[in-house]
């Protein structure tokens, strides 16, 4: 039974930084695919970075590339989602996931079994 926690999201202005995390209890992260994926009210759920758990691949959408980071820290069985450069159609709650298999698309939010309860981040002046 994975069970994913998501903290770190909160209000910041324009331009600001934010790093969220995704930790598990019990179960270590470094087997799973884990992405990261965020809806805003009225919107389709999308992904946002994800990272393989076979060659360690990345994959980050179009409007976040460059400002985006996804990590790894194994010592403490989390993954990060360092965001900077904050844009207000940023805004959204953002969700960590993971899936123990073969994924054909990498960050798919249809692919992943497993799904934390989100946490909100919200930019805005």
């Amino acid at each position: 039974q994975l069970q994913l926690v998501e903290s770190g999201g909160g209000l910041v202005q324009p331009g600001g930084s934010l790093r969220l995390s995704c930790a598990a209890s019990g179960v270590a992260l470094n087997y799973y695919t884990i992405g990261w994926f965020r809806q805003a009210p009225g919107k389709e759920r999308e992904g946002v970075s994800c990272i393989s758990s076979r060659d360690g691949r990345t994959y980050y959408a179009d409007s976040v590339k460059g400002r985006f980071t996804i990590s790894r820290d194994n010592a403490k069985n989390t993954v990060h989602l360092q965001m900077s450069n904050l844009k207000p159609e940023d805004t959204a709650v953002y969700y960590c996931a993971a899936d123990g298999g073969i994924l054909f698309r990498l960050c798919e939010p249809d692919e992943y079994d497993y799904w934390g309860q989100g946490t909100q981040v919200t930019v805005s002046s």
